[in-house]
Formats: structure tokens, sequence, C-alpha cells
């Protein structure tokens, strides 16, 4: 993002048990067509392997992390202890956010933490970067090191994204882009209060590859499908509605691309990192380009 060229990041669940192989497997499809990896933090509360181990794997295969951290399973005290870990493991980027709630996971009943909000957190982490201090007030020596993110979903106003921007996020990846058109209004708005100059917009892609994740996404609280791509993946024999709707996410890619105010793309290909190259490719986003 620092030199103008637009960043392009993925992302990765952690396994569904102890052993790191899929992290790696998917290191190696992702290296050098991208230029980091968020490893997500028990998404959907359900319980994986955590983002940290991923993150590591992904440290030792030569691909830069960003490690996902919730406030769903963790005080205060946990979360901090593992600010510090991750920048001593040597974890660059961090994205902070408050997490689904156990309701929605494997684990109905577990008791929810939340003892801190994202923004709460946000300004934890900030606090114990640059004045080296705990929310308790003692100090640590010698201070984490790592870049602030945080997640967002365009609508009507930039107020929420103001907001974590003045909490400290340096980068934004947002929710799924499918309307151009009302992201661009958003975007508008960011950039009239020039908070692209103080913090990159990520904005989030990824493919529709059938008729059941088009439902799925449409239920997504912050997610908007125009009806002319509903009616694009609906028009299509069942077996080429995957392909229709990579072609759509490789056209989005092309328009993000040239929006003044977006910094780079965060492509959302969960568990079928393969097509991450052919996507990026096909909209003249190789690290070559």
């Amino acid at each position: 993002m620092r030199t103008g060229r637009l960043a392009v990041t993925a992302e990765i669940a952690p396994p569904r048990g102890a052993d790191l192989a899929p992290v790696r497997r998917a290191a190696e499809h992702l290296r050098g067509w991208v230029d980091a990896v968020n490893v997500t933090d028990n998404a959907g509360a359900n319980v994986r392997m955590s983002s940290l181990a991923g993150s590591l794997a992904l440290l030792e295969e030569g691909v830069d992390p960003v490690m996902q951290m919730t406030c769903r399973d963790r005080n205060r005290i946990a979360l901090q202890s593992d600010l510090l870990a991750a920048s001593a493991l040597g974890v660059p980027n961090l994205v902070l956010m408050t997490g689904d709630r156990p309701e929605q996971g494997d684990h109905p009943d577990a008791a929810a933490v939340f003892d801190l909000d994202s923004g709460a957190l946000m300004s934890a982490a900030r606090t114990l970067r640059d004045d080296g201090t705990l929310l308790s007030g003692r100090a640590v020596d010698p201070a984490p090191r790592y870049l602030l993110g945080a997640v967002d979903s365009p609508g009507p106003s930039a107020d929420r994204f103001a907001q974590k921007v003045d909490g400290g996020a340096q980068f934004v990846q947002t929710q799924f882009v499918f309307d151009i058109a009302a992201f661009g209004g958003w975007l508008g708005q960011v950039r009239d209060r020039g908070l692209d100059t103080r913090c990159g917009v990520l904005a989030g892609v990824g493919p529709i590859r059938s008729l059941r994740a088009l439902e799925f996404m449409s239920s997504i609280p912050g997610v908007v499908i125009p009806e002319a791509l509903e009616r694009r993946l609906r028009g299509v024999p069942s077996d080429k509605v995957a392909a229709e709707g990579v072609a759509a996410c490789v056209e989005t890619l092309r328009e993000l691309r040239e929006l003044p105010g977006v910094a780079g793309v965060h492509v959302m290909v969960v568990g079928d990192e393969r097509g991450v190259p052919e996507i990026l490719e096909a909209a003249g986003l190789s690290r070559a380009s």
C-alpha cells in the first residue's frame, strides 16, 4: 500500500485438527500471488486450530500472515498476552474484530467473553505498540510492533469507517463487494473525508460458485447482491454457475482496481486457495503485472 501498488490479500481457515499440512498447502498455492494471507480466528464460532499457529506456519512457508483476533473467547489479559506473543514470534499484521457469537457455531453453550469489543481492542493494541503500556498502566519492554487492521461493511455512511481509522486502523478489509455502484458511493464519502489517505481500503471480493452460495451470501448482513448478478447466475445451467461466478468476480476486480481510493483487494475463496491465482491472473493482478 505504501508503494502505491494495489495490495492483494487472501484468506484461509486453519484446519479442524492437529496438523498444519493444510496451511502449508494453502501457502504453496498463494505464495507469490498475494502480499499477505489472513488466518481466521475460529470463524463462525467454530473450533479450529488457533490463528497464531496458522500464522506461524505461513511465516515458515515464506508467506506474510495477517493474524485475525476476536474478542469472543479471551478477556483483556489473554488478548494483550496474545498481542505480545504475536509480535515476539514475528507476525507483522493483525486484524482485530469482535467475533461471532457462540450460538452461531459448534459450541452454542460456550460462554461468550467479550470483555472488550473491537474498538477497545484496537485502542489497547495501539497503546501497547505506540506507548509500550498495558491497559493496567504497566509498561512493557520492548513494545510490540505490528500493522493494525480492521473490518467493515460499506453502507450508506462512512461514519463507522471513520471511527475505526480514528481508533488506529491502518488498513480495513471490507465485506464482499458485489454492487460497485453502492460501494463507490461509500468510497466517495471515504475520499471526501480524506480517510483513504490515513487508512488503506482493501475491498473484499470472491466468486459465487453455486446457487446455494448465492442464497447464503444474500443472507449476510452488509452484503448487497445486485439483481443483475442474481439473474446472471440463475440464468445459466447449474454446471455453469461456478464459471459464471468466477467471471463475475474477475469483472468486479477489474472495476475495483480503477476506483480512486482503493488501496487493495481482499480475495476470499476460503477452502479453494488453488482458485485464487486463476482469478488474479484473469483480472490482470498477478504480482508480475
